[in-house]
Order: C-alpha cells, then structure tokens, then sequence
C-alpha cells in the first residue's frame, strides 16, 4: 500500500500538444524562446511527481473530523504564498483509504486549479488535498521554494491556462504540460532564500501582531468585560458579589493571592457593582450609555463601477472584503479605482472604519471595525459600503471603540438586528443604538493610551511588511526569470531587512 501511494496517481487524458505562454518561468508546452545564460526550460512532471486530491465521502462521519489534515480552497485562499501546518478540515484514515485522497508529504507545492484558480500553499507536514488542487512532490533537482515562487509569479498566467464557462478550471492536460524555466538547484535554493528571508519577516510581523491584538483585546475584556479591577477591589474590601460573577471572582482571587493582580490599576476603579436592566450588574457609580452619546457615522461614496481597475493606481477602495472576521483592515484583494475623487471621500491614516455591508449569508464581517492603515504609496477612499466614526466627544477615543466593536455583546447587537436576504446590512442608527458601561471618561481614556501603543507598534510592523512585501513583488519576477541575479538581490533584500 505504501509504495502505491509513492506513484503518481492522476490518470486522465495525457499532456496537452498546444502551446499557451506563460508571464515568466512557466507555460504550457515547450517554449521557442531561448532560455537565460545557465538556466533550461523542463517538463515539470520530470522534475517533480504530479499528485490530486480527492474529497472522502461526507455521508460516512468516520471519514471525517480525525487527525488527517485535509486541504481545501478556504485553506488556500486564506494562506496563499504560505507554509500550513493545520487545515480548517480534518479526515480520518479510514476516509484516505477509502477514496482516491491521498497523503503527500511535508514540503508538497499545491496549485488550485478549479473554483478559485491560482492560490498557492506549500504543506508544513503530512496533509490530503481536495480535487480541487494540483500539487507537486519535488526531487532532488527542484527546489520546493523555488517552484512556490514561480508558481506564485505567475499568477495572472493561470486564467490564460484555464477554460470553462461556469467555473475557470485548470485541466490536467494542460497541467502535464507544464514546462518550468529554471537554473541549477544551487541558484534555485539561492533565490528561494531571497525572498523567503522578506517573507520570513513579513510572517514574523503578522505573528508578532496577532499577539499584540490579543493583549488589546484581552486588556479590553478584563476592564470592560469581565470588570476584574472592580472584583479584585471588591474581594479586598469584602464586598458582595453577584451571582453571576462568582466563578470569575475565583479566578480573580487566586490572582489576588498569587500576586499577580495590578493593584495599582485597581484604584483606578469602584469595589462594587450596581445592578441594571438593561446591561445586567456594571460597577457602582457607572452608567449605561448609548454609542450615539459619543460618535457619528458617515457612509461613503458610490464610486463609478467605469473607473475600477486591475492595475494598480494610487487609489484603493476600501470594502467588506479588507476587514478581518474580529475586526481589523487587511491590505491584500485590493480594488484600485483610477477616476474623479472628491477630498471628502479620502480616508485618513488612522481613520476608525465599519462594515456596514456584507456579501456572504453570515455577516460574517458585518459591523467590524478596523483602523484605516498608513501607506506611502496609496491612498484609502471611503465607499458607500462602510462608515466613517467620526468621534464628537472626547470621552471615548478610537482605540477603545475599536476594542468596543468587537465584543460579543456588540457583535449578537449587529447580527440580531441585520438585515438583507443575500447582502446583509447594518445601519448608523442600529450601531449608535448599542448600549455599554460607562465610567464617566477617566478610565476609558487611560485604556485608550494603553490601546494606542499597541496600535503603534501594529503599525510599525504593517508599515515594514508592506514595504518589505513591495520589494518582494519587485524582485520575484525578476529573479525568478533569470533578470536579476544573486548579488544584487542580496544586497537589496539585505538593506531592507537591516
């Protein structure tokens, strides 16, 4: 069985005669055009095993939610350019056995070849992939990295390499008849190195931001949430505590014992709790107010469908599609605009930002806030599909209501109250109905200074990613087409990484 699973296993209708060229390093058939100094055009099946995927059956539960990890196109398109060590799947062995899925090893380069055509994943261990994919198990001639890069060069190539009406889909014709332009394994491991230390910095700024979001989020949580100072404070003075937040008061009293409960902070708040309709038990001396008390909100503008463009312009609309489910802007699948633009529509770097709209049937980012990011080589415009928090009152600050929109309370608001049958849709009236504690402006003000440093060093490291990921899109075609050598890469990748 196991020298079975070592064999290319994609049957079908063999390679493909015709001949469709590629941007760089990669086309279909064999090209006329002679190859750089030292480097060969190879039939990639001869340089790498071509592997599918399968899906096991979902009628039968004992092929699904084991220890398996199997990729599909939400794995992908979440990942593209990455190394995964987990999938958002998972099948079982039985499920492996009993399909034409197929486990691949670790450093196996995947292609999505049908729904949404050209995402590309490297797996970090042993994995399963759905139809939906083609992937390559790499010999001692090809470097793993290096066809990664290619294959991600080539990105507006695949469209030219698919057909169908429906669905654009890669065929296996075609795909066996991949031909790769590439140097000696030395120079592909060279290159690879390159622009994986760029990428390796860039990852280690998205991990290093995550982190710094949980510490926000979870300091958010402790005060305004969990109101732990207010416990601790009431613990100490032997204050009553609601029913309701006993099992916390637990916690909070090992933290109190163990030392390693901010006392300091804790002076900052009341030792007990007043009960309330509306929000349940909130500390004493504070109050239930509505967002309205503070904020406006502001839609944008209908921009003209004429003026969309594939090119990359100077100026990006914002929509739904650059929130993150929880909250925050992400900067890939941008939608440059090249036309009039009225001042009042542009945003500013530091804009608190919303989704008022949603085109999936979940909201699945419906009313989350993100913080407009600062860019030397864009600007942002305000369309009609999120708003603008224009803050009126000097109590609340952005940083706390970036933290503010993404509770749970907030979010059960936002989905409770949505509208729209296919797009879903939320309104400055609902959101600036929502109600929450409120301690007189003193203490949201100091967590909204703690919030803003973590905002600035996010900041920081999405500035140097963005920059990085810039130098990287220049130097991947020209190194992986041959124009641009080692030293001078070396040198460049080296004087951004300092």
């Amino acid at each position: 069985m196991e020298s079975d699973r070592r064999n290319t296993q994609t049957g079908g209708r063999g390679a493909s005669t015709g001949f469709i060229a590629g941007d760089y390093s990669l086309a279909v058939g064999m090209p006329s055009a002679s190859p750089p100094d030292g480097w060969q055009w190879t039939k990639l099946t001869d340089l790498a095993r071509l592997e599918t995927g399968h899906t096991p059956s979902r009628k039968v539960p004992e092929y699904w939610n084991e220890d398996v990890c199997w990729i599909g196109i939400r794995d992908a398109t979440a990942n593209h350019g990455r190394t995964i060590h987990d999938t958002i799947q998972h099948c079982s062995w039985l499920g492996i056995e009993n399909s034409s899925a197929r486990l691949l090893p670790a450093n196996t380069v995947c292609l999505s070849r049908t729904a949404s055509v050209g995402y590309v994943i490297v797996m970090g261990r042993e994995m399963a992939t759905s139809q939906d994919f083609v992937n390559w198990v790499c010999s001692d001639a090809l470097c793993f990295q290096f066809l990664k890069y290619v294959l991600l060069s080539e990105n507006r190539s695949f469209l030219r390499f698919a057909s169908g009406t429906t669905h654009q889909t890669i065929y296996f014709p075609e795909v066996k008849a991949f031909h790769i332009c590439h140097p000696p394994v030395s120079e592909q491991r060279a290159i690879a190195h390159i622009l994986g230390s760029l990428d390796d910095r860039i990852e280690l700024n998205r991990r290093m931001n995550a982190t710094l979001e949980g510490m926000a989020q979870a300091l958010f949580k402790s005060w305004f949430v969990d109101f732990d100072p207010v416990i601790d404070n009431a613990l100490v003075a032997g204050n009553p505590i609601p029913e309701e937040l006993t099992a916390r008061a637990e916690l909070r009293r090992t933290a109190i014992e163990n030392g390693t409960a901010n006392r300091e902070t804790a002076k900052l708040f009341p030792d007990a709790f007043i009960e309330t309709g509306e929000l349940g038990w909130i500390p004493e001396g504070w109050e239930v107010k509505k967002v309205a008390n503070f904020i406006d909100i502001t839609h944008g503008y209908a921009f003209k469908g004429e003026f969309f463009c594939d090119t990359e312009t100077k100026d990006v609309l914002v929509t739904p599609g650059n929130f993150h489910i929880g909250g925050g802007f992400k900067s890939n699948k941008l939608k440059y605009y090249n036309g009039p633009v009225d001042v009042g529509y542009i945003l500013n770097a530091g804009d608190l930002i919303l989704t008022m709209t949603d085109l999936s049937k979940s909201g699945d980012t419906l009313g989350y806030p993100a913080l407009v990011p600062h860019s030397e080589y864009v600007r942002y415009l305000h369309n009609q599909r999120i708003g603008r928090v224009i803050v009126k009152n000097y109590y609340l600050g952005k940083f706390y209501l970036n933290q503010l929109f993404r509770t749970d309370d907030y979010r059960n608001e936002i989905l409770g109250s949505m509208t729209g049958s296919t797009v879903k849709h939320t309104s400055p009236t609902k959101i600036e109905s929502f109600p929450f504690p409120f301690s007189g402006g003193e203490i949201e003000s100091t967590l909204d200074a703690e919030l803003q440093n973590f905002e600035s060093r996010i900041s920081q490291n999405d500035q140097q990613s963005h920059t990085l990921t810039k130098l990287r899109d220049t130097l991947l075609p020209k190194l992986i087409s041959g124009e641009l050598r080692i030293p001078d890469a070396e040198k460049l990748a080296e004087a951004a990484l300092s």
